[in-house]
């Protein structure tokens, strides 16, 4: 008998990877359980109080649909979302669409569900640990909070530590504590599973000769963070272990496992350059007598704006940049000083003494990861980071299973986000796609609802939401319901759990049932979770029939005042009657929801939008593809291989054949997006075909993949020799087998032209890399050949540090220059030399080269500016698109419903931008899947008899959502367009432009409610 196939999901790992894939499979409304072994859900980003390159934070971008919480509340409250904590694989059996997953459920001994976070559990605890968050530099109890935000908001108990004295038990008022507890084995069935374990950072005791763990002011990279925040015992500023001085002279060293095959870290982590210029920057603004220096061996700024941020913090901020390894660092005895021993570039030992030492440590995979692989099956690289292939950079070696994040390479977290939405995007087209929402089918709203709630009798329901007794615990309940059973308005005034928020909205909606509710006010804690889950599960909230008002009563009122308050309770009977009289005065909002259409357009025919559009219409939608050229993937084909190996050509012909055969894509050649308008779900886009006639075409959203190209080389000499090339030019030469690189004596390469220049003031990304892939080819070719390479930092990040170190035991010889002391090229007689600085040897070096070969970086396809305009698109100065959020929105533009995917938005390589392409496909058919949305609650409205006509409501609007009526000359608003954000009620004259919900009289009476 064939078992039924399911499309719950698994995800392993509740990092930015796994909650990322996990948000968006549960907005196309897969069932998703969410495994960790910690006890609270977010991995390392708690650590974080700032990220690169923006030093904020922005994570709340990783929603599906913004505006949202943070990516760990909105986990929390996502009902599709499970939350599997202290809970580690056991087996696997089944296969894919049908996996059967036991696992174990490790003893919490506190149920979350009764603790009420008093913390007199940790007060009386007497056994005391180093707290992992920060890399131990703080102490903890065996009871503890994993941290302030931790996702579940319980205590927990560290049986490693727990001496189960029973002291918490004595305190315990609810009873939460069973020291009893004991693990047990549960099981669960998934049709796919995403692997987001991330990663563990690398033990810096394994290089001795730095002292970590010996000398006190030695700290970890993690330990240095942790003192940056402004939640830690230091307040936010670095200090000194041994005498808790504040440090004046702070060294960092790089790469401290990375780069290293002596301990078995031959790859870098890819993050760690970043991360110090960020924490040297920070330091620097908390203390800006501060004396920083970074040694180094390359810098490796390749992303998106990093290359900037480098700058900034040599430039802006003074960071010493030192390139040296450094050999040990000692400890004075007399001040517990750090005194380090380094080369520099010539060679000579240098000694300098600093306050404090930070090593910036590489990352490692998750410790077991061997047993946790082997019971999955799932093959391991040599690093024991997760085996993919190239072009398919999500899929691991069994089908079903999936990886997303930092368990499948080092990276930072946009590259995590991309990645783990492409995990998302393979997961639901590996399970058959989605099945979009009906909006016919969907009971829609009567056309006379709103005169029936604003006509009829009142019958509010008022419900004070408790959450583990903490609101009885801080405010007299019994005294607030007394207040407003009364009001004659108010037909029932409950207390109610919602600990549970499944059980919580039950109660609501029973009541909304039974007493025939048309006005809800929920007061307490989880109120916004509870409007929002209520949309779904009651008709009469859904249909407009009941509408729900909220009043902050917890986190507003009863957190921040004392228990007994007398002022915390006036307050919140003050917030109450308020809302109150929001629910009696506010005129009808509109509730009429709008139909999404499915279609999505794709402008770009290379890699990425081919990969969008395979994707997208793997799940199930229409797509319509647009290619200013005559060919599809014309620009890719000039890419012959890749650095480990794969076809690039192969894989173009695939894809190409695919996309041209799939009913679900229309391909349209020859064709220029030429204007477009209208909101997310309802774009109204013209296109002009190659025969002179245009098209509209009506999508949802949009994919923008316009791809970019080599950069012509402006210098060196280009284009007065024959044999000066680009790097991309050569590639095609070692293709072809031509003669004139096969028998080249002295070949020279350049890097960084047209890349981290005036022009070009940003890391192209690949260059580097595709020197050392074309220079162990051609060395392959011709063993005799000599190569040398010039470059200013060498970025062979991640695992391609291997191809580095392979180049330089082939013989390939790597010489360093400065920006300001650039490589001269002169053409003499026929004859090419190139001259520069060689550091190491401490003289000038003229090379005669048979082949000039110019690592050129990528610029962005030149019709990006015009794109931008046409449709109201961002860019930055060097011409390629903005995401929202550089960290956690990369391929969301401002606008809804816009995505980035290629080269368009950055330079990178092709498993990246595989991954893009997959990734922007997931948010768009996220956006999509209910197939309706409803318009905002507080959408703006115009009473006419006030309007004047004057426009100013037109002008103001920021969404292009005011017109004046051709006949009445008056306003009116374009419901598709609206976001509600009230910007026309202020630049309205007569008070003509209101808000459904903040009109002048609601607000001034509730303002007289507040006010008292």
């Amino acid at each position: 008998m064939t078992e039924i196939k399911t499309k719950n999901v698994l995800v392993i790992g509740a990092g930015i990877a796994g909650m990322q894939s996990a948000l968006l499979l549960a907005e196309k409304n897969h069932r998703v359980s969410v495994l960790d072994n910690a006890p609270a859900i977010g991995g390392f980003f708690p650590l974080l109080d700032r990220t690169f390159p923006t030093n904020s934070c922005g994570v709340c971008f990783l929603s599906p649909k913004p505006p949202a919480y943070c990516p760990i509340y909105e986990s929390d409250y996502n009902e599709n979302i499970e939350l599997l904590t202290s809970c580690e694989i056991k087996s696997l059996k089944g296969s894919a669409g049908n996996f059967k997953v036991s696992y174990i459920q490790k003893p919490k001994y506190i149920a979350s569900d009764k603790c009420t976070l008093c913390g007199k559990c940790a007060e009386v605890c007497p056994a005391e640990t180093q707290s992992e968050l920060g890399g131990g530099i703080e102490k903890r109890k065996a009871v503890y909070m994993p941290f302030p935000q931790a996702i579940p908001r319980s205590y927990t108990i560290d049986d490693s530590v727990c001496t189960k004295c029973g002291e918490c038990l004595k305190v315990c008022g609810p009873g939460a504590i069973y020291l009893g507890d004991i693990e047990k084995e549960k099981k669960l069935r998934a049709g796919a599973i995403v692997l987001g374990f991330g990663f563990e950072p690398f033990q810096a005791e394994r290089r001795g000769e730095y002292g970590i763990g010996r000398y006190k002011n030695v700290v970890s990279s993690v330990q240095y963070e942790r003192m940056l925040s402004y939640s830690a015992a230091t307040g936010g500023l670095p200090k000194r272990f041994s005498d808790g001085k504040i440090p004046k002279k702070v060294a960092m060293i790089q790469c401290v496992g990375s780069r290293d095959v002596s301990c078995g870290q031959g790859y870098c982590s890819s993050i760690c350059c970043m991360y110090a210029a960020k924490q040297a920057m920070i330091s620097k603004d908390r203390n800006n007598d501060l004396d920083i220096a970074i040694f180094y061996m390359d810098v490796r700024t390749m992303g998106k704006d990093y290359e900037r941020y480098y700058e900034r913090a040599k430039n802006e901020y003074g960071i010493r940049y030192v390139r040296s390894s450094v050999s040990c660092v000692r400890e004075m005895q007399r001040n517990k000083d750090l005194k380090i021993t380094y080369a520099d570039e010539s060679g000579n030992l240098k000694e300098e003494n600093f306050d404090m030492v930070v090593l910036s440590t590489g990352f490692t995979p998750p410790r077991g990861i061997k047993e946790t692989a082997k019971k999955l099956s799932v093959e391991l690289n040599e690093y024991n980071f997760c085996g993919t292939e190239e072009f398919s950079p999500t899929r691991t070696n069994v089908p079903g299973i999936f990886v997303a994040g930092a368990f499948s390479k080092p990276m930072d977290i946009p590259e995590t986000v991309v990645e783990a939405s492409g995990a998302a995007a393979d997961v639901s087209e590996f399970l058959g796609g989605v099945e979009h929402g009906n909006p016919e089918g969907i009971k829609p709203v009567s056309d006379n609802t709103d005169d029936a709630v604003n006509d009829e009798a009142l019958r509010i329901g008022v419900f004070i939401c408790d959450k583990k007794n903490t609101l009885s615990e801080k405010l007299d309940i019994d005294d607030i319901t007394r207040d407003f059973t009364d009001d004659l308005d108010v037909t029932a005034v409950h207390r109610i759990d919602v600990t549970s928020l499944d059980e919580g909205v039950a109660r609501i909606v029973n009541e909304i049932s039974e007493k025939k509710l048309n006005r809800v006010l929920a007061a307490g804690y989880r109120c916004v979770a509870l409007k929002r889950v209520l949309k779904d599960r009651s008709e009469a909230v859904s249909s407009g029939a009941c509408r729900i008002y909220v009043a902050g009563i917890g986190e507003q009122c009863a957190d921040v005042h004392d228990t007994g308050s007398k002022a915390a309770l006036s307050k919140a009977k003050s917030m109450i009657r308020a809302g109150l009289c929001r629910a009696k005065q506010a005129a009808p909002g509109k509730d009429d929801r709008r139909k999404l259409d499915s279609r999505v357009l794709v402008v770009g025919g290379g890699v990425a939008g081919l990969t969008s559009c395979m994707s997208l219409a793997g799940q199930g939608m229409d797509v319509t593809l647009v290619e200013k050229d005559g060919n599809l993937g014309s620009r890719d084909i000039s890419y012959r291989y890749t650095a480990k190996g794969s076809d690039v050509q192969a894989l173009v012909r695939k894809m190409v054949t695919e996309v041209e055969s799939n009913p679900s894509i229309e391909v349209l050649r020859n064709t220029r997006l030429t204007a477009m308008e209208g909101n997310w779900g309802r774009f109204r886009s013209k296109v002009s075909l190659g025969n002179g006639d245009s098209k509209e075409i009506e999508h949802g959203a949009v994919i923008f993949a316009t791809g970019g190209s080599e950069a012509v080389p402006d210098d060196y000499q280009y284009g007065k020799h024959e044999n000066i090339i680009t790097q991309n030019l050569f590639e095609q030469m070692i293709f072809e087998e031509d003669k004139k690189a096969l028998i080249a004596g002295t070949i020279v390469m350049i890097q960084c032209v047209g890349s981290r220049d005036e022009k070009h003031p940003y890391c192209s990304r690949v260059c580097c890399l595709n020197a050392v892939k074309n220079s162990l080819i051609i060395k392959k070719m011709n063993p005799d050949v000599d190569v040398f390479v010039l470059y200013r930092d060498i970025r062979t990040y991640g695992f391609f540090e291997k191809l580095y170190f392979d180049a330089r035991n082939k013989g390939v010889i790597f010489i360093n220059y400065e920006q300001d002391e650039k490589p001269w090229v002169s053409v003499e007689n026929g004859v090419i030399k190139v001259s520069c600085e060689d550091k190491v040897a401490a003289e000038r070096v003229t090379l005669k080269a048979d082949l000039l070969v110019l690592s050129s970086g990528i610029v962005p396809d030149e019709d990006n500016v015009r794109l931008a305009e046409v449709a109201k698109l961002d860019i930055n100065d060097d011409g390629f698109f903005n995401g929202v959020n550089a960290k956690s929105a990369p391929l969301d533009s401002i606008d809804r419903g816009k995505y980035f995917a290629g080269l368009c938005h950055s330079p990178n390589l092709i498993e990246d931008v595989i991954s893009q392409g997959k990734a922007a496909a997931a948010r768009a058919s996220a956006l999509l899947y209910a197939g309706y949305e409803e318009y905002p609650e507080h959408q703006a409205y115009v009473n006419e008899r006030r309007c004047s006509g004057c426009g100013l409501c037109v002008t103001a609007c920021p969404y292009d959502a005011r017109v004046l009526d051709d006949v009445s000359v008056k306003a009116a608003v374009l419901p598709d367009l609206c976001h509600g954000c009230g910007t026309c009620v202020i630049s309205c004259p007569n008070g003509a432009s209101q808000q459904y919900g903040f009109e002048r009289s609601t607000m001034f009476e509730v303002l007289n409610e507040v006010m008292g």
